[in-house]
């Protein structure tokens, strides 16, 4: 599907000034474009079916998290009266072509969903039944399991005024009932609100009537069953209506940090009612009287240009539960072993002999839990030190790192509590750290620590060496399987002294620091950037070759954006592969003719940044944790770092840039208009997909 513009203005016909708002597109509503790209895979038939039903899925939660970050961003905006963006749209005005876009959105993965995916998955004998579906026998097991699994845990809710309306949990699934008649105690019905608790199983697996659980898997939503039987909960009233409906809340925790004396006490604070801050989306039953939704509306304090009518399960991304529950190996992606290194009994051996490259998910994460748990063990090993943003649920990392400070070792770990919605699992994560012996370092106030760094000091002989892991990705097992990054090992000395000497301003508050090597966050990554484009910019001015390459997830840095503009006038080829998000128009006579951009929707979601400067002959290649935003630039604690080694950077050139600009399968190619168009194969051109080709790399 071809994502509509994002823009309010039509292209200039001539060069303006740099500041022009027609020269920008805007942030938000570029993402929710990136949404109608991941939707397309599942529209795709080419795709695996039930890939493509969680494609569907990935889109829908892709949303969730977009209002619950964004779009309750961009409200805050309005009540503040905040000015318009580079993009020069009011907050009140984006407001409504969110709601305008996002409406677009939900209505094509319904149909998706209901015209596409359910017929094909019916075909291969995986039914999601709808209630008019259901046969005499299924009804009646569905009713005794309401009966005996579900009414237990309910309590409903008549709203009166001894019962005022009740909070309603974050994403969580509701019906509102329409009853009519009086209760026991003589109360006249009117409406009641039912909440499921997230105990209960969003989709539930009917039983096999035929005995052959191979040949066909029914499923239906809880949602379904909650509307059907709901007139249960109230015996002797008349249902009149009972609609389903969830509500979004903004999920961006405040921390007031000028005004904090302990940043764990005060997250800790603040994620008790992280589940209930603002309201900033209510998804209800198209079937809903009005005035039904005007009394939810007053109840969230949102206006109706929050509502988002559906025709369907509001909870549709739990249907990912059945890409789990059925095991059909022929409609999924062919799974894959990835590489892994011939000897990695002596990881510190492996190291010294030369930098090792790891591109994950193609090559896997096991070297890095094997490098750190081979640190933990070694006698000779001082020292450890690493940042952690998400590391997953009953990480080995943390187990070695446990076990490296039981053993004697000096280890500091600097945990990032404010990583999005992993706030409550990195306090746990620090606390078991602490009471191991470990010293945890929260960060610096005002600044996330986003860099992914891993320091082991070791002592060789009559020296110390020392040993860095660096990535593009976090320190998380199940993300090294589906995201694509990329992994530096190395014992370049002058790698090492630049990450030590980040790791004691992180920890000692040291001041701002002079590297070798590495560009970093929020001090010198954005200048790093900026200079090396415009020396780029100086080598087309002067007719020597000038060109780049960048590939991230996401770009609306007004100077970084504004400079590759300059570039662009003065002659600079620039190919950016971004993923998400770019507030830049390429293509634009005058302004950004030679800029084209794409944007790579595959199996693995593409998270690596990297970034190439031809620099007349003498190229520089960067990996780096950050994206080319204001907040990665400039309110972050990030790190780019050098590929030194030629056979690495040759490599990552290939494998995590060349290869993708060549793509014309999984690409997507940003029009001067803004419109995304799927790139196809030339005239005699054969099919190529990057990430396919590293898989197939797998088995040569």
């Amino acid at each position: 599907m071809n994502a509509e513009p994002s823009l309010p203005h039509a292209p200039p016909a001539q060069a303006p000034s740099l500041h022009d708002a027609a020269l920008y597109a805007n942030r938000e509503l570029s993402q929710l474009d990136f949404n109608f790209r991941v939707l397309a895979q599942a529209q795709d038939p080419a795709v695996p079916l039930l890939e493509r039903l969680r494609y569907l899925c990935i889109s829908c939660t892709n949303l969730d998290e977009f209002f619950e970050i964004r779009g309750g961003a961009v409200r805050h905006a309005v009540e503040l009266n905040l000015p318009a963006g580079m993009d020069g749209l009011a907050p009140a005005d984006l407001l409504e072509r969110i709601h305008e876009r996002a409406a677009e959105l939900v209505d094509a993965q319904y149909r998706c969903f209901d015209k596409e995916l359910r017929p094909a998955l019916a075909q291969q004998g995986i039914r999601l039944l709808q209630r008019d579906q259901w046969t005499p026998e299924q009804t009646e097991w569905l009713r005794t399991h309401f009966r005996d699994e579900i009414m237990p845990v309910l309590s409903p809710l008549g709203l009166d005024p001894a019962h005022p309306f009740p909070k309603i949990l974050n994403k969580s699934l509701n019906v509102v009932v329409q009853l009519e008649g009086r209760d026991a105690f003589g109360r006249e019905g009117h409406l009641a609100i039912v909440r499921a608790p997230r105990s209960l199983p969003r989709i539930i697996r009917l039983p096999d009537a035929d005995g052959d659980g191979d040949a066909f898997h029914d499923f239906v939503f809880l949602s379904t069953v909650l509307s059907a039987f709901v007139h249960e909960l109230f015996p002797g009233m008349k249902v009149n209506g009972a609609h389903q409906f969830r509500v979004t809340r903004n999920s961006e925790l405040i921390v007031d940090e000028d005004d904090m004396d302990n940043l764990a006490l005060a997250l800790r604070d603040e994620l008790l009612g992280r589940g209930y801050l603002r309201a900033v989306r209510l998804e209800i039953d198209e079937r809903c009287p009005q005035a039904v939704v005007d009394t939810l509306l007053a109840n969230f304090d949102l206006s109706e240009s929050a509502v988002y009518k559906i025709n369907g399960p509001v909870n549709l991304n739990r249907v990912v539960q059945v890409y789990d529950l059925v095991q059909r190996p022929d409609l999924k992606f062919r799974p894959f072993q990835p590489r892994l290194p011939r000897d990695m009994d002596t990881m510190f051996e492996l190291i010294r002999q030369g930098d090792v490259l790891l591109h994950h998910p193609f090559d896997g994460f096991a070297p890095v839990l094997e490098l750190i748990r081979q640190a933990a063990e070694d006698p000779d090993v001082l020292a450890i030190k690493q940042t952690l943003y998400r590391t997953g649920k009953d990480s080995p990392i943390v187990e070695h790192l446990i076990q490296a400070a039981r053993n004697g070792k000096d280890v500091t770990v600097v945990v990032e509590l404010r990583a999005r919605f992993d706030e409550e699992a990195n306090l746990r994560l620090a606390d078991r750290l602490q009471d191991a012996g470990v010293q945890v370092v929260y960060g610096v106030v005002g600044y996330k620590t986003h860099a992914k760094m891993l320091l082991i000091v070791r002592r060789e002989g009559s020296a110390l060496r020392r040993y860095v892991h660096l990535g593009t990705g976090n320190y998380h097992s199940g993300t090294a399987r589906v995201y694509t990054d990329f992994g530096l090992m190395t014992a370049h000395p002058g790698i090492g002294n630049d990450v030590h000497l980040i790791f004691q301003q992180l920890s000692g508050l040291a001041a701002p620091l002079s590297l070798a090597h590495l560009l970093q966050s929020p001090f010198t990554l954005q200048h790093g950037v900026l200079d090396r484009i415009a020396r780029e910019a100086a080598h087309a001015r002067a007719g020597r070759p000038a060109r780049l390459i960048a590939k991230m997830n996401a770009l609306n840095e007004p100077q970084v954006v504004r400079a590759l503009y300059e570039a662009s006038q003065a002659g600079v080829e620039i190919d950016l592969i971004v993923r998400g998000a770019c507030a830049l128009r390429p293509g634009i006579p005058g302004v950004s003719e030679s800029i084209r951009v794409r944007s790579v929707v595959g199996r693995f979601l593409e998270h690596h940044r990297i970034w190439w400067f031809g620099n007349d002959g003498a190229p520089e290649l960067f990996c780096s944790s950050a994206d080319w935003l204001e907040r990665n630039l400039l309110r972050r604690v990030e790190t780019a770092f050098p590929i030194l080694d030629p056979q690495v950077a040759e490599r990552v050139q290939r494998e995590g840039l060349l290869d993708y600009l060549a793509d014309n399968q999984n690409a997507w190619r940003l029009r001067e208009d803004g419109r995304y168009e799927r790139c196809v194969p030339a005239e005699g051109e054969p099919p190529f997909s990057a990430q396919l080709a590293l898989l197939d790399a797998l088995d040569g």
